[in-house]
């Protein structure tokens, strides 16, 4: 065979074409964008409604016998659904709807929580700072925090003569003990490179407070104010129950001598729900002051 027919008999290669190219226009990446965020929502939000599904179902079972002394959640939604349905309603300075009790109820912990961070902070930077404060004082802390925020309760309550302070207070010194301890130990937990930078600075005390101590604790301070949110919306709810007024403690305990179960069960609902924006809100706050990081 020759040569020429060899290379006449030879597959002959079609021409490449160009691939392709597929442009993402703007809607299309918005319709990603919301195929992950839902795929996010999803994946935080079926979870927990499952479960809280299943709690619905069992409480509606172990509670449908004529002698059980707690009400099923369907008993909790035909009694209780005006607190439900309308959690606005104002008919007078008592008679208002949990929503309402709730923002009183905040605006004291807005209070008490707020004096007790910047009390906090402020003696737990002086703590971690100075090995002769924390000798003195750390012991003091360590007994005054074990006691109950109740107890606290009468002594306010003979220094200030008024409900409100007294609650405030309560809160206030709930929730200042994990402040301290936490930002004394970020305090503590500063590399040393930082203090040389800020001697070779010749940073001043306040200069080195800012600029430095506060951001390098910055992660221990947070947890700390996530422990005291906590604490705070706890104690807010326990003190009204013997103060009175119009908050959601109050509420509760209004509601147990009428002997109105479902309206308690709402309340609780209401201040669980509570509880959990705040942990969250301040969660959220402290991984944005800290870029993510996390005390170790």
């Amino acid at each position: 065979m020759s040569i020429q027919t060899i290379e006449d008999t030879k597959v002959k290669a079609f021409p490449a074409k160009p691939a392709a190219v597929i442009a993402f226009t703007a809607k299309t990446r918005r319709r990603f964008d919301l195929l992950a965020i839902a795929g996010k929502l999803a994946r935080a939000l079926v979870p927990p409604a499952i479960v809280i599904a299943i709690m619905l179902v069992v409480w509606q079972i172990a509670c449908s016998s004529p002698t059980s002394s707690l009400p099923p959640p369907s008993q909790v939604w035909n009694e209780a659904y005006d607190l439900i349905a309308h959690p606005f309603f104002d008919n007078g300075p008592q008679d208002i709807g949990l929503a309402w009790r709730v923002l009183i109820s905040l605006q004291r912990v807005a209070i008490g929580f707020g004096l007790a961070a910047i009390v906090g902070v402020a003696l737990g930077a002086l703590v971690g700072q100075s090995i002769w404060a924390m000798r003195g004082l750390d012991p003091v802390f360590q007994i005054l925090r074990t006691v109950p925020p109740l107890a606290w309760l009468p002594l306010s309550l003979a220094a200030f003569r008024d409900s409100s302070p007294s609650a405030i207070f309560v809160i206030f010194i709930t929730s200042i003990w994990p402040i301290i301890i936490n930002t004394a130990v970020g305090v503590r937990n500063i590399p040393e490179d930082y203090r040389n930078v800020s001697r070779i600075l010749r940073l001043n005390q306040f200069e080195f407070f800012v600029k430095i101590m506060v951001p390098a604790a910055a992660p221990y301070i947070f947890t700390g104010l996530r422990i005291g949110i906590g604490l705070s919306w706890l104690a807010i709810v326990a003190a009204e129950m013997l103060t009175g007024g119009v908050g959601i403690g109050f509420f509760i305990w209004d509601a147990w001598n009428s002997s109105r179960l479902p309206d308690i069960i709402v309340a609780l609902a209401y201040i669980g729900v509570t509880g959990f924006c705040l942990d969250r809100l301040v969660a959220a706050v402290g991984a944005f002051v800290t870029r993510g990081t996390t005390a170790k």
